[in-house]
């Protein structure tokens, strides 16, 4: 049966703004047990002694070969390809022609003319696209996330190990000393007398790898990393904490995917997408043209990344925003009375303030939140969820470079107004909640140190 496509959804909705806020898809989940212990224990982990989070389910693998794979990845990146060589990894970040973002990806240079995109759909979509309709000599092998995918298991597994006891157990189950290797970058290990590649990395900015390799090896490397000698302290995580990680990190997911611009390739793009491929728009944003739902790489801090030593989709309109870009990631910190007192109307005659389901309280796939200032929208808040390392309710946000120094007061407006018809929206009042600016990333550690190490 062939699904209708984005072009043919729009035309029935009427305005992008009404099929995205009224989408009847339930909010977002990961694949995987919610939690092993508790959410609570399980954030603390990774700060504490050492996390396992299985990341085998949630991302999308999508497996790009051929002499023409780079020349494909280069033309469609704004990142810079130049000495990215075997063993190797990079946000690979995308934009429409316009310069607003597409999506973003972990890229692997496996071997030779070989690469893996791993992450959600929107990006995946996006590059496959871009294959199909180009004369590029590169073929593609596709594996959706667990809840997608038709039967049978994941073509790789994929465990992320990270905390301040990572080293020494990974140092026991492979049974020699960790090598140097710099963020970013991989290695290959032997773990239960099977090959392992790792990527230096982690999610929750603390010091970890990336674990690695067919699904057949699964059950033995996961059983010698269980093994391993409990002083380590290893603490399996659940989809509900693995969830908040990338708010200490300071890693925005899901950014509103910027589908709906007038240039021929856009169009193109609509009549190719199956309408069940969008997600949902969510929050108190109350903008009505859904350009104004669109982000850049500069509002989520992938500035760094946009290189322009090389042609790519939306170069010429990043060449005149990176001139001045007018807004930056930061992280807020809500007002801890004011969360209280949002949830405490539960408990109240309603209707109350929409509920805060935690530790991940967003409810739609993009989620955008009015930021004020004296009552002048100055932002956006995107993800949001309570960190029990900092006793914190937080956001990553993008915000005019005028309120961006940390310590700035702002206030958060959560909820909708109206009220839209999504599964997880029940009847409810917007409130207000202040927050303060702080740096991104939020903890000291991923701040100052652990991409050096």
């Amino acid at each position: 049966m062939t699904s209708e496509s984005l072009a043919a959804a729009l035309a029935r909705a009427g305005s992008p703004v009404e099929l995205l806020r009224n989408l009847a898809f339930p909010p977002s989940t990961f694949p995987v047990q919610p939690e092993f212990t508790n959410w609570r224990a399980e954030q603390r982990s990774w700060v504490e002694s050492c996390a396992l989070l299985d990341q085998s389910h949630h991302m999308t693998d999508l497996f790009i070969s051929g002499p023409g794979a780079l020349q494909l990845l280069s033309d469609v990146a704004v990142n810079t390809f130049a000495n990215f060589g075997v063993g190797r990894a990079k946000q690979f970040v995308a934009v429409s022609p316009d310069g607003h973002l597409i999506g973003d990806a972990i890229l692997f240079h496996l071997e030779e003319d070989l690469f893996d995109l791993v992450g959600h759909p929107m990006v995946i979509d996006w590059v496959t696209f871009n294959l199909e309709r180009g004369a590029y000599d590169a073929t593609v092998e596709r594996d959706d996330n667990s809840a997608v995918r038709a039967s049978g298991p994941p073509k790789l597994y994929r465990y992320e190990l990270q905390g301040p006891t990572a080293a020494a157990l990974m140092e026991e189950v492979t049974g020699a000393p960790l090598p140097e290797v710099k963020f970013f970058h991989m290695a290959e290990f032997t773990i239960a007398g099977r090959r392992v590649r790792g990527l230096r990395h982690g999610m929750a900015g603390q010091p970890g790898y990336e674990l690695f390799g067919p699904w057949e090896d699964a059950e033995a490397v996961l059983g010698a990393l269980l093994g391993a000698d409990p002083a380590h302290g290893l603490v399996r995580v659940g989809a509900k904490a693995y969830s908040t990680a990338n708010l200490e990190s300071g890693w925005a997911p899901a950014p509103m995917t910027a589908l709906f611009g007038d240039d021929p390739l856009m169009q193109e793009y609509r009549e190719w997408l199956p309408a069940t491929k969008v997600g949902s728009i969510g929050g108190s944003h109350p903008a009505t043209d859904i350009s104004d739902w669109y982000l850049t790489p500069y509002d989520v801090g992938y500035g760094k990344t946009v290189k322009f030593d090389h042609e790519f989709i939306g170069r010429g309109a990043l060449e005149r925003l990176a001139e001045a870009p007018p807004r930056q990631k930061v992280t807020l910190v809500w007002n801890a009375d004011d969360v209280t007192a949002a949830v405490g109307s539960l408990y109240r005659p309603g209707p109350g303030a929409k509920y805060m389901e935690l530790p991940k309280i967003r409810y739609a796939t993009h989620h955008e939140d009015a930021v004020l200032v004296d009552g002048r929208q100055v932002g956006i808040s995107l993800d949001c969820g309570y960190l029990a390392n900092e006793r914190s309710m937080v956001s990553l946000a993008t915000v005019e470079n005028e309120f961006a120094a940390p310590g700035t007061e702002v206030t958060v407006v959560w909820g909708e107004d109206p009220v839209s018809r999504k599964p997880a929206v029940e009847e409810h009042r917007q409130v207000q909640v202040r927050a303060t600016v702080a740096p991104v990333p939020f903890v000291d550690f991923a701040r100052e140190g652990y991409r050096s190490r």
